[in-house]
């Protein structure tokens, strides 16, 4: 038996978990990550003092925070299973929680180990960080790699819809289904300015310009501007993303499924709006759609399995893995309660 991948230590235990009024401040800031807390402290019916007050007990108890990172769009991303030796798993887990372009890890029980989000410049440096830097890790036994393809839905959609309708509606509506290819070839990467700002933005998202100049070296003014043309473009995406077993999303399960490339389009836009899928991406491979899902407990999986097949009769589930703990979340290592503890800055393999 693999002992527990430990990709950070625990945090201080506060002993406290999410309250509703915490759960609805997070679906603000879900849909609405940079706005003013007069903004948000309206939709939730308090000020805006007790909205940042809130908002500042919760990450400090680490249990939930904003990043930022590139857009699907700027990069090649791969999903790898990897398989350990026996006695392994914590060494291997941990060396490659280090590595910035393994931007997120779950510890799986299934035919796998390790469950890996990957990204790369281009399709020859995907091979050889997957097949050379991971494959190479003393104690990996074998890695499979499903290359990304189309992205339906990943974190920065999903919401915990916990707001009362009334100010749900003072906010921007939920995304209209999208459709965003990933790159095979990054021509034009951000420029240093650019990059020094998703940095900064990617440990915390709600940075003001005055604090972006000052960390990035620029002007206040150039950190606003440059940053208001990042998001104009589509070019950085926000997220504000939660412990989620302390909010009482105990059970994350992975699936492979398959469906006919006629209704793939449809399946996936309409899947990623499900309330409890977490990601929603076609890849290679036998099974063409990979989706991931938070539930309320082992016991939910029965009842999303039935809804599945009553809304998609057309897609076939080929396998379905559960995690047990997910040390590393787009750049954040997280204890075992899922809270994050330190953050590797996202970054690229060198070509």
């Amino acid at each position: 038996m693999q002992e527990s991948v430990v990709g950070a230590p625990d945090a201080p235990d506060s002993g406290a978990g999410f309250t509703e009024s915490d759960l609805a401040l997070v679906d603000a800031l879900q849909a609405a990550p940079r706005a003013p807390w007069t903004r948000i402290g309206r939709a939730l019916g308090v000020d805006a003092t007790t909205a940042a007050r809130r908002w500042e007990r919760l990450r400090a108890d680490r249990l939930a925070w904003i990043t930022a990172y590139d857009a699907p769009k700027s990069a090649t991303v791969a999903h790898v299973e990897v398989r350990c030796r026996p006695g392994t798993l914590e060494t291997v887990g941990s060396a490659l929680a280090e590595l910035p372009w393994v931007f997120s890890i779950d510890e799986t029980a299934g035919d796998f180990d390790l469950f890996l989000s990957v990204a790369a410049t281009d399709l020859p440096t995907l091979g050889r960080s997957v097949h050379r830097t991971i494959g190479g890790l003393p104690g990996v036994r074998s890695t499979r790699t499903r290359l990304g393809i189309t992205l339906y839905g990943e974190g920065g959609d999903w919401r915990i819809r916990a707001m009362e309708p009334a100010g749900r509606a003072m906010l921007p509506a939920p995304r209209a289904a999208r459709r965003a290819t990933y790159s095979t070839d990054m021509r034009d990467r951000p420029s240093a300015q650019d990059q020094a700002l998703l940095t900064a933005l990617g440990g915390d998202g709600r940075l003001g310009y005055t604090e972006l100049g000052a960390l990035t070296g620029m002007s206040e003014h150039t950190a606003r501007r440059r940053l208001q043309r990042l998001v104009h473009r589509g070019d950085v995406s926000f997220r504000c993303d939660i412990a989620h077993p302390p909010a009482g999303l105990r059970t994350m399960v992975i699936y492979r499924a398959a469906v006919p490339h006629a209704r793939l389009e449809h399946t996936g836009n309409t899947l990623a709006r499900m309330e409890q899928v977490r990601m929603c991406v076609s890849v290679s491979g036998p099974h063409n759609l990979l989706v991931v899902v938070w539930l309320h407990g082992l016991d939910a999986i029965g009842p999303f399995e039935t809804l599945l097949a009553e809304r998609f009769p057309a897609l076939e589930v080929k396998d379905r893995t559960v995690a047990l703990h997910s040390p590393k979340r787009m750049g954040w290592l997280l204890d075992t309660r899922g809270r994050a503890v330190r953050r590797v800055p996202l970054g690229l393999p060198r070509p």
